[in-house]
């Protein structure tokens, strides 16, 4: 006999492998489980497999947070409420003590010198609730598109639009009280 560690001499051919012998299954099913009727289907032991390719459940992602929205809907309400509050308080002070500058009809705005603290902090809120309102419409925009509180974002760009044409009705109507306000105390 030869060394199996050895290659075969030439000209004669390899034994064939060796397999282990199968394990044989039972041929009846266990003893307190009854018998199938002859014909029936009967369910794979390992169960039912998927077929490759077929429908599954889609995969749920994690939604996404809706901070852009909600920041952008800040930003608006911020331009649309705080700034017209602060202008409006600011326009009426400015009506009040100029009461006859503005309606001179010279141009000249040195007429508005006795005002120039609250001139100053009406258009500190012009310009604040402008670039708010800008901000709010661009984040409201990236909150839509990137579905991160597409309602809040939706909200943030029709308040912030809405905000300018608000932030003009109350400077005009707080001025316009305020002239009437210091005309009054200026005739009596």
């Amino acid at each position: 006999m030869t060394d199996p560690q050895l290659p075969p001499p030439s000209g004669v051919a390899p034994p064939p492998p060796v397999f282990p012998a199968p394990t044989a299954y039972p041929a009846a099913p266990a003893p307190n489980v009854p018998a199938p009727p002859p014909g029936a289907y009967q369910v794979p032991v390992g169960g039912y497999t998927a077929l490759a390719g077929s429908y599954g459940v889609p995969e749920t992602s994690a939604r996404p947070s809706g901070f852009l929205g909600m920041l952008a809907l800040s930003l608006a309400l911020v331009a649309a409420l705080i700034t017209p509050i602060i202008a409006g308080i600011n326009a009426f002070e400015i009506g009040r003590l100029v009461p006859q500058g503005l309606s001179a009809g010279s141009g000249d705005l040195s007429a508005l010198s006795p005002a120039r603290d609250q001139v100053l902090w009406a258009e500190l809120s012009f310009w604040t609730g402008t670039v708010l309102g800008i901000a709010a419409i661009v984040i409201g925009i990236l909150a839509i598109r990137r579905r991160q509180g597409r309602g809040a974002g939706i909200a943030a760009i029709v308040v912030a639009a809405v905000a300018a044409l608000l932030f003009v009705v109350v400077l005009v109507i707080a001025f316009a009280t305020g002239s009437a306000a210091g005309f009054a105390a200026f005739t009596a």
